[in-house]
């Protein structure tokens, strides 16, 4: 989430009376993010205040939007946490602002957690299998935005900036990728997955006996794709020690664990998480390389250090190389 493009009041106050959502009281940019320009907004209906997350879509085509909005509706209508789209009096999911394709959602309460233990990480271990068996019905198909040919094209435009041993660990890894991808990976389960599910794009309330994790957000990097890229992305991020991004092994037990009582995986998935958790690195050190030398003008941006991922990358590869069957 960021700012891209600035709103007016009257334009948000008409825009919003469109939606049976009550009168503004207060709106606010959201810095975190990158991808879109994202406010949190209050209205009031009669005496009771409502809360809700408004996203001006800055890359995606309008011809996507139907499916992470509906996706995300889908979800919720089957009691997932999940950001419920407002229709509007017409009942489209989204409509034009500011010259921008633009959707609310209801916003969920909690926060992020930051430094997750193993019970956080059986919560999202719990939440993301009851999302994949959720999600199996959902009638819509669209592949990974961020998929395999993403890689490939992405790696060609940042390779330039690259220096020789970072471009021989980019083109060693593609190599690897785009020859297993097929062999391996593509034949395992698949169906809609949330693509980001990061620890800032999960919310948590504290409580007593065991925290509770009260939503998912952010879908708008969701795509069709194997189960086991999404499982291997919340490895990456929630299992993992940030500093050396060696994996951390009770957490990873208690979130694996925690998915297999909801949807167990199979023997081919286990066997390829090796190669899928570097994959995972992948995407993101390319993601993360693409937003800094292909920068966009926003008024509040912090763009993501690529390194995190790159060394990242390179654990895994390490990791893999002592897998029988998972190395290069």
């Amino acid at each position: 989430m960021a700012v891209y493009t600035a709103l007016e009041q009257d334009a948000l106050i008409a825009w919003l009376a469109c939606h049976e959502v009550g009168a503004l009281v207060d709106w606010r940019g959201i810095q975190s993010g990158i991808e879109n320009s994202n406010y949190f907004i209050t209205t009031r209906d009669d005496l009771l205040e409502r809360h809700f997350v408004l996203t001006l879509f800055e890359r995606l085509d309008v011809d996507q939007l139907p499916y992470y909005l509906s996706l995300m509706q889908h979800l919720a209508l089957q009691g997932l946490p999940c950001p419920a789209p407002m229709v509007d009096r017409e009942g489209a999911l989204f409509s034009m602002l500011a010259g921008k394709p633009a959707a609310l959602v209801t916003r969920l309460e909690g926060g992020s957690i930051l430094r997750p233990d193993a019970t956080h990480c059986a919560a999202l271990g719990t939440l993301l299998a009851r999302m994949h068996v959720a999600g199996a019905s959902f009638a819509l198909h669209q592949p990974n935005p961020r998929g395999i040919h993403w890689w490939i094209v992405t790696a060609a435009r940042v390779r330039p900036f690259l220096d020789d041993r970072q471009r021989a660990l980019l083109d060693d890894e593609i190599a690897l990728q785009t020859l297993r991808w097929t062999d391996t990976v593509a034949s395992l389960p698949c169906g809609p997955i949330h693509a980001d599910l990061f620890r800032d794009n999960a919310l948590f309330v504290a409580r007593a006996d065991a925290p509770s994790l009260r939503g998912v957000i952010d879908f708008y990097f969701a795509g069709n794709d194997v189960w086991l890229l999404d499982v291997a992305i919340c490895i990456n991020d929630w299992c993992v020690d940030l500093d050396s991004g060696a994996l951390d092994a009770a957490r990873r037990a208690a979130f694996l664990e925690a998915y297999a009582r909801q949807r167990p995986l199979g023997t081919a998935e286990l066997e390829a998480l090796p190669l899928v958790l570097r994959a995972a690195a992948l995407r993101f050190w390319l993601s993360r390389l693409d937003d800094l030398y292909s920068p966009r003008p926003a008024t509040m941006l912090v763009p993501h250090d690529p390194t995190h991922f790159e060394r990242l990358l390179r654990r895994r590869r390490s990791e893999a190389l002592a897998t029988p069957g998972t190395g290069s």
